[in-house]
């Protein structure tokens, strides 16, 4: 046996608050459809939480592990990347976040990874692999890489009662478009409670995976619209939801051992720009094109202006990222940071076998995309423009995902 235990706590804002993750939603929460959570699982002295937030900044992640009860070294902090939650990071996505919720974010953060332990009790862990829902598409590449993995964790007790459940998919927690205002986790809340249904009593954790390139099947670009469409409605998000959690349901579960581990490196991530024109220069462009923009076009151009006028290339040194892998009994559970693509993780998949592996995105922090190599030849939303409504310098450069699946891999378990 080992000792686990599980936490949540409810982070959900009041209405009014402004909400992050599209640029064309410019309208503050009208109210709750589900209640925002961060969730934890503690095992041996070992943690990850995960907060419906579309992201954290590593400085408030670095104090989240620094203030929990647990070494700091030996945590991993996630966001779901829900677009419907609040704005969750300082200086980025193009909204101000409000002090007085950022300071109960993080409070939340460390009282559920403390909870998590304080609740841990004799249990077993097992681990299987779920069927391919064949949710996720390629939004990039019609036919392009996906990461199919759905792996299961149930952490079961002494009594044979599951006390927590643990799956994780990667397809971004976009059903819900930009006319939605109200606080919600997306699909994921309803695979939370398709698998806290199939076990009263139990809670269930769900880790975002690398998204970076995959969602239901729409653009990036197509988020740019106020207009509702059936298909990215909240009876869609349930259908979805539930669709993966039965799939991860019929993962067939084999035991874990009871070595509980941890490690962590860093990885340098470099700038490039991909503008060839000045900041001045992309200023007066772009204000001669809000004179033709409709309303969210606009919105878009207001963004890019502000970009180029405060935060073009004005720092670029390298970003530091933080790389976790925890050792649950020959598990390894991977903290990520920012907006990963499929064939990362695949390779990542590639080097550790056919066995269950957990890789969660958004870990410790969100700086934006961090594309594969071969993905600059293509461009895009993720590779040419995002980093302006993150507000980054610049562009990742080529080779930071390479470095971060490279560092990933060199912690993997051995044995």
């Amino acid at each position: 046996m080992i000792l686990a235990g599980a936490a949540v706590v409810d982070i959900t804002p009041p209405a009014g608050l402004a909400m992050s993750g599209f640029a064309a939603r410019t309208l503050p929460a009208s109210g709750t459809h589900d209640p925002l959570t961060v969730r934890a699982l503690a095992v041996g002295d070992t943690a990850i939480a995960v907060a419906d937030v579309i992201g954290l900044h590593h400085e408030m992640s670095k104090r989240i592990r620094r203030r929990s009860m647990l070494p700091d070294e030996r945590v991993i902090v996630a966001a779901l990347h829900n677009h419907g939650g609040p704005v969750s990071m300082i200086r980025r996505l193009g909204a101000d976040a409000d002090p007085a919720y950022l300071a109960h974010l993080e409070e939340a953060c460390v009282r559920a990874i403390d909870e998590a332990v304080a609740r841990q009790c004799p249990a077993r862990l097992e681990v299987g692999l779920g069927v391919d829902p064949d949710i996720a598409r390629n939004r990039r590449h019609s036919g392009g890489p996906l990461d199919r993995s759905l792996p299961l964790l149930r952490v079961v007790g002494e009594d044979g009662t599951v006390i927590a459940l643990m799956t994780g998919y990667a397809c971004h927690p976009v059903v819900l478009g930009a006319d939605n205002t109200l606080w919600t986790a997306d699909y994921p809340h309803y695979v939370r409670a398709a698998l806290e249904e199939a076990h009263p009593g139990a809670i269930a954790v769900f880790l975002t995976g690398c998204v970076g390139d995959a969602n239901t099947g729409h653009s990036a670009h197509a988020s740019m619209s106020l207009t509702p469409k059936p298909e990215r409605s909240f009876a869609a998000a349930e259908r979805i939801g539930r669709a993966i959690a039965a799939a991860a349901i019929r993962a067939t579960p084999a035991p874990l051992g009871e070595h509980v581990d941890a490690a962590a490196a860093e990885v340098a991530l470099r700038f490039e720009p991909r503008e060839q024109e000045k900041p001045e220069t992309l200023v007066a462009q772009w204000r001669r094109q809000l004179n033709q923009a409709d309303p969210l076009s606009a919105t878009l151009l207001n963004y890019w202006i502000a970009w180029a006028e405060t935060v073009a290339g004005r720092d670029m040194r390298p970003l530091p990222a933080r790389v976790t892998v925890l050792d649950w009994g020959g598990l390894p559970v991977i903290g990520l940071p920012g907006e990963i693509f499929a064939s990362t993780a695949l390779s990542i998949r590639e080097a550790f076998g056919p066995k269950p592996l957990f890789i969660a995105g958004f870990a410790e922090d969100n700086p934006g995309y961090i594309p594969p190599r071969e993905e600059y030849a293509f461009g895009g939303y993720e590779v040419d423009e995002a980093h302006r409504y993150y507000g980054q310098p610049a562009t990742f450069a080529p080779g930071g995902a390479e470095a971060l699946a490279a560092a990933a891999i060199s912690l993997l378990p051995k044995r």
